[in-house]
């Protein structure tokens, strides 16, 4: 893995949609990028503000949020109508919230009703795609489909939010390993694990195994959010690349059940993956400082490189005060700083981490293909 991390901080990332709206954009925002690594932790400028937020504002608008979960397109379903550009009150995401917000990139999750299974969860996965690209592309100024983590740069340096599609549920393959290539063919970019009879309470059957096998070759990220702790452990042990967790909090502080017991939280690390931290109520707590304390908690076992940020908005989920939606990112920023947090580490947390797992995801794909054939494996000759 240590290679493989070598390897990727030497891929270039190449522009390649349309040329910047503003003259000289890009080259002013990779500027900011050189010198905010150059000085992490510089003091700010004499005639500035010590003000933490001020700070904050400052430290996003160089290095934005990548948030790991959103539920917007499954909110948006039931509205008649609605103008994410212009704003909308009914839902807790819209673009100049986003702005306000900083975030740079959105994953949209692909989640389902729970008892969909067979050929009505696939047609309803389909229906959700059909519905983000076309929420997507009746905003053209604001949001931007993405599929790898270049593309999320440039997203950003055009001043839009880059869109990645997933996570989205297992249960959307219908045990199909051909479907699941055909959803990634469609922009998926996530799949969790859970909720099927390949990786359940007893962790991965051999088709389960088969399955992590054929998202590394194909660049899909794993999602271990809400899987058992038998699935956890075994997906962490086979995956070639790093796992995320899109929603998942630190156990010990808060005993939710998708949330990660301290030793998988160690081994998480050890692997490079990514622990997205929740901001909801019920899984990291009421306030700021409860989220905070997550965020500490699993920087310390699993280490700076390993945690990032899943704002749950549109899912259903009550969040903590001063978070109720995409514009508050701000004000938890300004908390970790007050705590001590350095912004190279802020840095990783915002936007660093979630670039380099795509990165990683992406480069392992390619160089599994070289070597692996599309599997034609089937769930009944494996676990018949």
């Amino acid at each position: 893995m240590a290679d493989l991390q070598d390897e990727l901080h030497e891929t270039a990332e190449v522009g390649e949609l349309d040329h910047p709206a503003v003259e000289g954009e890009f080259e002013r925002r990779k500027a900011a990028d050189v010198d905010a690594d150059a000085k992490p932790d510089a003091e700010p400028d004499a005639d500035g503000d010590d003000d933490p937020l001020v700070r904050a504002h400052a430290l996003l608008a160089a290095h934005p949020v990548a948030d790991g979960y959103s539920g917007l397109p499954w909110a948006l379903r039931h509205l008649p109508w609605y103008d994410l550009e212009l704003g909308e009150s009914t839902v807790d995401t819209d673009v100049p919230r986003l702005r306000e917000g900083h975030v740079g990139a959105l994953f949209w999750s692909l989640h389902l009703s729970e008892g969909l299974v067979g050929e009505r969860a696939v047609g309803a996965t389909l229906e959700q795609f059909d519905l983000a690209k076309s929420v997507v592309e009746a905003h053209p100024e604001g949001l931007r489909m993405a599929h790898s983590a270049a593309q999320i740069t440039d997203a950003r340096n055009y001043g839009r939010v880059a869109v990645v599609l997933g996570p989205a549920a297992a249960a959307a393959l219908d045990d199909s390993l051909g479907i699941l290539r055909a959803l990634h063919t469609l922009g998926l970019r996530v799949l969790t694990l859970s909720g099927v009879s390949w990786a359940g309470e007893n962790g991965l059957t051999r088709f389960g195994e088969e399955v992590v096998r054929e998202v590394n070759r194909i660049g899909v990220l794993i999602d271990l959010s809400g899987a058992s702790d038998a699935t956890v452990r075994r997906a962490l042990g086979i995956s070639k690349t790093p796992v995320v967790c899109t929603r998942s909090a630190a156990r010990a502080l808060r005993p939710h059940p998708a949330n990660l017991p301290d030793d998988v939280l160690v081994e998480l690390g050890a692997t490079k993956g990514l622990c997205l931290v929740p901001l909801t109520a019920e899984q990291t707590g009421p306030s700021i400082r409860d989220v905070a304390d997550h965020l500490d908690h699993v920087r310390a076992l699993a280490g700076p490189e390993c945690v990032g940020l899943s704002g749950t908005y549109d899912s259903g989920a009550a969040h903590p005060q001063d978070l109720s939606d995409a514009s508050g990112y701000p004000r938890l920023v300004a908390e970790l700083l007050v705590r001590g947090w350095s912004e190279s580490d802020l840095a990783l947390l915002t936007w660093g981490n979630v670039q380099r797992v795509l990165r990683s995801a992406d480069f392992a794909a390619r160089a599994a293909r070289s070597r692996r054939e599309p599997s034609t494996a089937k769930i009944a000759e494996l676990d018949g």
